[in-house]
């Protein structure tokens, strides 16, 4: 292993945890703070919130200024983050801190996934579906080195520890020779022909189908996240055993992505996330239709092997459609559109389960797999022609 892989592991582990990290600390957080649930719930929404805008600004000073600035200076913000919440004791530095967590989280996850395609030479579905590998792990693992670190050193000192490990991709970030990091390996010569700018991206659809498919993607893979446990108790699964098929759920999501970069032939993108698009919305189909327990656990696990290659496959797509000059654009305008529906359908879900059932509510996350076939049959038929 080199040191650009390692930064980049060591990078895509720290991502992993940002996602993970608050509701992994929560429940000692609110005691610490003396916060109720609700203020907790303003702290999680603030980290979605702030994404969307910083990760769009950060594409275009990816671009200006190179990537090294970029991964070094996310990582410092990050890491600075998690000091500033373990040392908070009231509510609004605590929020502060998140806010610069979500900043931080947004500034390394621009740029270490374009890395990933120079840390991991091959086609770019192999790439990114290792690199989101990582990622996966660093959030499933995350809730159980917190659990251990909180149990034998405290909140505070947990914390310490967690922003020294993020503090290493910065280190890390030093260290490297990023002036090796010219054309990606394994990109298509006819992708190096786009001109820079904005224009260009704006004006190519593959950007916006893209973006598009991250849009009608990210809600089903944040609803089965934060809903699957309630789903499967109202379908007389045990409140004990619930959590334990979640974590099977993240465990065979993780998983497939690491066998799809080992497996998926090069220029069969397109027909995957088509494919697993489809599954989708047989995946949902079945968890709002069933009435038994067995078919209920099987949705959620099912869900996982469909639903993990989906997003560093279109990724890869978008990658591999633009030259490394616009990459960082490319990502911030991905993830800023993408963002929306992460954020939006969500929303209207909870909103509409709370006026009938959590079962009934996933009718949206059905209609959202809908949308995300019609554009991956858009992308497969883009990559064809």
């Amino acid at each position: 292993m080199n040191m650009l892989q390692l930064m980049t592991i060591v990078g895509l582990l720290a991502t992993g945890m940002g996602v993970a990290l608050l509701g992994s600390v929560k429940l000692a957080l609110a005691r610490k703070l003396k916060i109720d649930e609700a203020r907790v719930g303003g702290m999680v929404s603030v980290f979605g919130l702030a994404m969307i805008p910083v990760m769009l600004t950060v594409g275009f000073i990816t671009d200006l200024v190179g990537k090294q600035p970029v991964v070094i200076g996310g990582s410092l913000l990050m890491a600075g983050s998690i000091v500033l919440l373990a040392r908070s004791s009231t509510y609004w530095p605590a929020l502060l801190s998140v806010l610069l967590l979500s900043a931080g989280w947004a500034t390394l996850i621009n740029v270490i996934n374009p890395i990933s395609l120079f840390a991991f030479p091959g086609t770019e579905a192999y790439a990114l579906n290792l690199a989101c590998f990582f990622f996966g792990l660093g959030a499933f693992l995350t809730p159980l080195v917190v659990a251990y670190l909180v149990r034998r050193l405290g909140l505070r000192a947990a914390l310490l520890a967690l922003a020294g490990f993020v503090l290493l991709t910065a280190v890390l970030g030093f260290i490297v020779d990023f002036s090796t990091l010219t054309q990606p390996p394994g990109q298509a010569a006819a992708t190096t022909s786009a001109n820079g700018g904005i224009a260009t991206l704006l004006g190519d659809a593959m950007l916006w189908l893209c973006a598009f498919g991250l849009f009608f993607y990210a809600p089903l893979e944040a609803t089965m996240g934060a809903w699957a446990t309630t789903y499967l108790g109202d379908k007389g699964v045990s409140e004990g055993s619930a959590p334990g098929l979640l974590s099977v759920f993240w465990l065979l999501f993780t998983g497939s992505r690491l066998a799809t970069a080992f497996i998926l032939p090069k220029g069969s993108e397109a027909a995957l996330v088509l494919a697993l698009s489809a599954l989708c919305i047989g995946v949902w189909t079945a968890v709002v239709f069933s009435r038994r327990r067995g078919m209920a656990i099987g949705s959620v696990v099912v869900a996982g092997l469909v639903f993990g290659p989906i997003f560093p496959t279109i990724m890869a797509l978008l990658l591999g459609h633009f030259p490394q000059s616009l990459h960082g654009r490319a990502v911030g305008l991905f993830f800023a559109v993408g963002g929306l529906g992460w954020t939006a359908i969500p929303m209207l879900i909870g909103a509409y389960a709370q006026r009938t059932s959590v079962q009934r509510g996933f009718v949206m996350a059905a209609a959202s797999a809908v949308g995300l076939c019609a554009i991956a049959l858009a992308l497969f038929l883009s990559a064809s022609g």
